[in-house]
């Protein structure tokens, strides 16, 4: 068994590892920042019993969800590396992702203000604005 996990688990790193080409600095930023959000959704939901869903609580079905948009995000950032080595520049995958680093540095304040840890005013005003404009532009389309 534990053969086949650590082959399992070289295969989707080489796989990993050939799709990006190099791992940079800014995936590598991406991936701890989704790591850090996963714990802080999970401990805001099962400990703080947070109201992000109906139950008010830890649910599977929302965790997978929001696996399963991490790993279309990712999938997203190897579209754009290769957009980067089709067209021969290094910034398209790097701005790919630091758009997403942003959506998780705001899920991780939303989920740390679920847990009640004091956020500063400036921050919630720009995470307030940024929400705003997102729902108007969803709106426009």
């Amino acid at each position: 068994m534990r053969d086949h996990l650590l082959t399992a688990l070289g295969i989707i790193v080489g796989t990993v590892g050939t799709f990006f080409s190099r791992i940079d600095s800014v995936i590598v930023t991406l991936v701890i920042f989704m790591g850090i959000d996963f714990l802080t959704g999970i401990i805001a939901a099962s400990v703080f019993k947070s109201d992000k869903h109906k139950a008010g609580g830890l649910s599977s079905k929302t965790c997978w969800k929001g696996l399963h948009k991490k790993g279309v995000a990712l999938l997203i950032c190897f579209m754009a590396a290769h957009f980067d080595h089709l067209l021969g520049t290094h910034f398209v995958h790097q701005a790919v992702a630091i758009g997403f680093i942003v959506s998780e540095s705001i899920s991780i304040v939303e989920n740390a203000g679920l847990m009640g840890v004091p956020i500063p005013t400036p921050l919630k005003d720009a995470i307030a604005v940024l929400k705003s404009k997102a729902r108007q532009s969803e709106g426009e389309k």
